[in-house]
C-alpha cells in the first residue's frame, strides 16, 4: 500500500480505528486473489491522500479477518462500507472508478 493513509484493519484494531474514529471511515473488504480488489487498491490510496483529514480509509483482508466479513455479511468482494460514528451508513459492492468513488464519498459525507 506504499505511503498512503490506508489503514490495515482486523479484529484487534477494529474498535479503535473504525467504531471510535472521530472521522468517517470507508472500509474496503478485499482479498489478494480478487482481481477487481487489486484494481481498487491504487484508487483507494489516491482517494485517501486527497481526502486526508476528512475521511479515513481502511482495508479488511477477508481471508485474514473472516469474523469481520461475517459480522457485516460481506458475501462478495470488493465490498465497501461507509461508517460514521461507528455505524454503517452505506454500502457499495464492486469496484468503482475514482471519480465515481469520490462522488459517492462526497454524498455520504453530506448525508
Amino acid at each position: 500500500m506504499g505511503n498512503s493513509n490506508v489503514v490495515h484493519l482486523n479484529e484487534a484494531n477494529w474498535d479503535a480505528e473504525v467504531i471510535k474514529s472521530p472521522l468517517p471511515v470507508l472500509v474496503d473488504f478485499w482479498a489478494e486473489w480478487c482481481g477487481p480488489c487489486r484494481m481498487l487498491g491504487p484508487v483507494l490510496d489516491e482517494v485517501s491522500g486527497e481526502l486526508a483529514g476528512r475521511i479515513k480509509i481502511g482495508k479488511v483482508n477477508v481471508d485474514e479477518s473472516q469474523e469481520l466479513a461475517a459480522k457485516f455479511q460481506v458475501r462478495s468482494i470488493p465490498t465497501m462500507l461507509f461508517f460514521d460514528k461507528g455505524a454503517v451508513k452505506s454500502q457499495v459492492v464492486g469496484a468503482l472508478r475514482k471519480a465515481d468513488l469520490l462522488a459517492k464519498i462526497e454524498t455520504d459525507l453530506k448525508g
